[in-house]
């Protein structure tokens, strides 16, 4: 199994300070769709994980989050890849809950629905979190300049997990790891 766990805001699609809150505001960054594509069709597995603590503090409804993910899948679908799930975490940090990056509970629960390894799969995220939740279970980590990565770069470069490789954008991610696929 070749799979690659995705964070969504600042990975795939612009993030917002006040929260992506409906489809209109969900924003695809330019080259993901055709990141996501590229992996699909290299034969890997693609799932997201993302913490969506909106719905905690009532933003937005799971309806709405649910319509802006159907909007995902669609431009994915259209540029010719595969998203194979979505686990999302709904809570806020003082709820301390297993599951909200970067605890591990949404990885884990990723590994086991797809009978992955962790030491062959793969989370490009933007934030220090990302990176912890999937390093937490001997995962790899990749750190995307989009979103909060240059910001998490600047303030925690220090912090990142050890071998956290980093690339520009998802789109330059998938160039590397496809490339390199060809190469073995």
């Amino acid at each position: 199994m070749k799979l690659i766990i995705l964070d969504r805001d600042g990975v795939i699609n612009h993030d917002r300070d006040d929260f992506v809150k409906s489809p209109d505001e969900w924003q695809a960054i330019e080259g993901s769709m055709d990141a996501i594509a590229f992996l699909t069709q290299a034969g890997y597995t693609l799932a997201v994980a993302t913490n969506q603590s909106g719905i905690g503090r009532q933003f937005f409804t799971v309806q709405t989050l649910n319509e802006m993910h159907s909007k995902m899948h669609k431009l994915v679908q259209q540029a010719g890849g595969e998203i194979s799930g979505i686990w999302f975490c709904p809570h806020l940090a003082e709820h301390k809950c297993d599951c909200r990056k970067p605890q591990s509970g949404m990885i884990v629960d990723i590994l086991e629905r797809f009978q992955a390894n962790a030491e062959n799969t793969w989370l490009v995220g933007d934030s220090l979190r990302d990176l912890q939740a999937i390093a937490n279970v001997g995962g790899k980590p990749v750190l995307v300049r989009t979103g909060k990565g240059e910001k998490t770069l600047a303030k925690e470069r220090d912090k990142l997990p050890e071998n956290t490789l980093i690339f520009d954008s998802l789109l330059a991610f998938s160039q590397f790891l496809i490339q390199e696929d060809e190469e073995c």
